[in-house]
């Protein structure tokens, strides 16, 4: 079944510029740059996921498929990717579950210098997912992990701390998240103050994070992708390089949970606001 979260794919339309916005941003290198099938991708490898920064770029199926987002939703997260260990186990399984996908299919990435990646994948029935794009992926075909993106400056994110996801209907998310893709849900809690009804999901060493307002009545409605927090173990240090890199930010403050601390990028990169946190020991 489902083991990690693999990665999170971004939309952009001009690549090297995002490239430059997260290499700044997270501290890291891309530790690959080429594509396929009508795109371009940059990849940033961390320990618990990588970042998949992708662009169109000349003729191709998938190239069309990044243009028609962007042409609808315009930059940011276009995919959210879990492991899957036995994939083909885990595409019957979720089938008969009621989240059909794709036939596994290979992928293959050409980097600039003609070295070649490959993986296979299946893409999950949008209309079983509350409308995103979710994909399972098997692990890499040669059995090695992707190397890790290399750490430059100071204050460098350590990996990604978790990922937002809106919700209309928070049962339905939870069906979805929990029942069926078989995420662990570590916390439901609800505050007025805030207005919001909270699901963390561990999956890995990641989280998903579902948000729903408490101020509207449930719905049909898609879900919406929201932002991506960054892990960091130094946050004064990681302030200092991001703020010193031309980026927006807040104050670190103490964050809502306790023994955290937190500081939000404001703009800058796609799938900005960016949170920005220095984690207490996980519960």
């Amino acid at each position: 079944m489902i083991s990690a979260l693999d990665h999170i794919a971004l939309a952009v339309n001009d690549l090297d510029a995002a490239v430059d916005g997260y290499a700044r941003l997270l501290g890291l290198s891309p530790n690959w740059i080429g594509g396929d099938g009508g795109a371009r991708h940059a990849w940033f490898q961390l320990p618990n996921m990588a970042l998949d920064v992708i662009s169109p770029h000349g003729e191709g199926a998938f190239g069309d498929t990044i243009r028609a987002h962007l042409a609808a939703r315009g930059e940011g997260v276009w995919a959210m990717a879990f492991t899957a260990p036995d994939l083909e186990a885990t595409h019957a399984l979720l089938g008969r579950r009621g989240l059909p996908g794709s036939k596994p299919h290979p992928v293959r990435s050409t980097h600039d210098d003609g070295r070649k990646r490959y993986w296979t994948t299946s893409s999950l029935d949008p209309e079983a997912t509350g409308g995103l794009n979710i994909i399972v992926v098997a692990p890499p075909r040669d059995g090695g992990a992707w190397p890790l993106s290399e750490a430059h400056g100071e204050g460098p994110v350590t990996r990604l701390d978790h990922v937002v996801v809106h919700t209309p209907n928070p049962d339905r998310a939870l069906g979805l998240y929990g029942a069926k893709l078989g995420l662990d849900l570590r916390l439901d809690r609800s505050n007025s103050d805030w207005g919001v009804r909270q699901l963390f999901f561990r999956c890995g060493d990641s989280l998903v994070e579902v948000g729903a307002s408490l101020r509207k009545p449930a719905s049909d409605a898609p879900d919406g992708f929201g932002g991506l927090a960054w892990q960091v173990a130094d946050i004064e240090a990681a302030h200092a390089r991001i703020a010193s890199a031309g980026f927006d930010v807040s104050e670190p403050k103490t964050g809502r949970k306790p023994g955290t601390r937190v500081f939000t990028v404001r703009s800058g990169v796609p799938a900005a606001p960016a949170l920005i946190i220095q984690q207490g020991e996980r519960e």
